[in-house]
């Protein structure tokens, strides 16, 4: 019988043949490719997440298993630090890097229009912050123009300084574009590889995993690897900041919209009232979360994940930053002379995260919910192991 050791060089090398045969497999998803034949082997961490028993239902892994498997890949660095064949063994096997490499590919792939994730994949910091100066400097001199720039205290009346229904015709746009955006990526992504028919287990517990952010918990619900091999929960818990406080901001959009057309109440909203208490305790959220997230980045180790993708989520974690803490900003001096500069600013900022929300770490988390959804349809199904046509 053959070790352990001699089989997963048989698959190493079989992996690297295999990369001159699928002419259409990029570098990146060659790796994935090869590193997958060698854990197929192995299994030491078949219990740690989604991706090494969604793995094991495979024999070879083309183009679209590696798309797949890197979305579901929550890079928590687990198995890196488990593995007894990851750098600087010969066979140098790192999963979160491998996977990363082309999770970040597959942001320019099922990007629409393409050309725009192909320029924030290469520039995305400098973009997120160039956009959302731009823009706010344009809204700044447009209200200058208009005289509206430094008026007597309003009382919090933004509709004074932009009327409604300029920011709903504007605002509309921009979100309509990006919904489309997102829905035309994630079409294509789940069209790559279709797992089956969807059931209403399946639905729950992938809702289930995507809420309660289940596999960033890490291999034994320590949580993640970040500087070192050392467990921690920290990513877990500012994920969780970032992603119910962009939530409650954005049920705060939504309360104070039915607030305006159903109730026929419009702003300004008291303090107290439901849509400035969600909204305030969101941007608080988006503060803390985002802040975590950025200061976790900058300590990353360089073997958890793509060093080269690290200007692409800081552009996000930036925009979100500078979102929140002009927001709150704006929120606290709403009855001042500077908020008219202030919204100007803030609303600049917002129309820029959300015109680059398809192209960015926000699509990798619609993705990723997508890749968990097609996994628990997949784990589904009959046993038997899936060979891409």
């Amino acid at each position: 019988m053959q070790s352990l050791e001699a089989l997963t060089r048989e698959a190493s090398a079989l992996a690297s043949n295999e990369i001159t045969v699928v002419s259409a497999m990029t570098a990146a998803e060659g790796e994935v490719s090869r590193i997958m034949q060698i854990c197929n082997a192995c299994r030491y961490c078949e219990g740690f997440c989604a991706v090494f028993p969604a793995m094991t239902r495979r024999l070879e892994f083309g183009r679209a298993d590696a798309h797949f498997l890197a979305n579901l890949c929550h890079n928590c660095g687990a198995c890196l630090h488990s593995c007894q064949y990851a750098p600087p063994h010969e066979f140098a096997v790192n999963v979160p890097k491998a996977m990363a490499e082309v999770r970040r590919q597959t942001y320019v792939d099922y990007a629409w229009p393409a050309g725009f994730g192909a320029l924030y994949k290469r520039n995305g910091l400098t973009i997120a912050v160039a956009l959302a100066g731009g823009l706010a400097l344009f809204l700044i001199l447009a209200t200058a123009m208009k005289g509206s720039l430094f008026l007597p205290p309003l009382a919090g009346n933004f509709y004074a300084v932009f009327p409604h229904n300029t920011l709903a015709l504007l605002f509309g746009a921009v979100f309509l574009f990006s919904m489309i955006a997102l829905g035309v990526g994630v079409r294509r992504f789940w069209r790559n590889e279709d797992p089956g028919a969807m059931s209403g287990a399946a639905i729950g517990e992938a809702a289930h995993d995507v809420l309660s952010l289940h596999y960033l918990g890490g291999g034994h619900g320590e949580g993640c690897n970040n500087a070192s091999d050392a467990f921690s929960l920290a990513r877990r818990r500012f994920h969780h900041l970032t992603f119910y406080g962009f939530m409650l901001c954005f049920a705060s959009t939504c309360v104070a919209t039915l607030y305006h057309y159903l109730l026929k109440l419009e702003a300004p909203y008291a303090l107290a009232s439901l849509p400035v208490v969600l909204g305030a305790a969101g941007g608080i959220g988006l503060l803390a979360g985002p802040a975590g997230l950025l200061w976790l980045n900058l300590k990353r180790h360089p073997q958890h994940g793509d060093v080269a993708q690290r200007p692409m989520d800081r552009g996000f974690i930036a925009l979100l930053l500078l979102t929140s803490a002009s927001g709150l900003a704006l929120l606290m001096l709403r009855d001042t002379s500077m908020m008219a500069l202030l919204l100007a600013v803030h609303l600049g900022i917002v129309m820029a995260l959300f015109l680059t929300l398809p192209y960015g770490k926000f699509a990798h988390g619609i993705y990723r919910s997508a890749a968990l959804l097609k996994w628990a349809v997949e784990k589904r199904r009959p046993s038997g192991l899936l060979v891409e046509d």
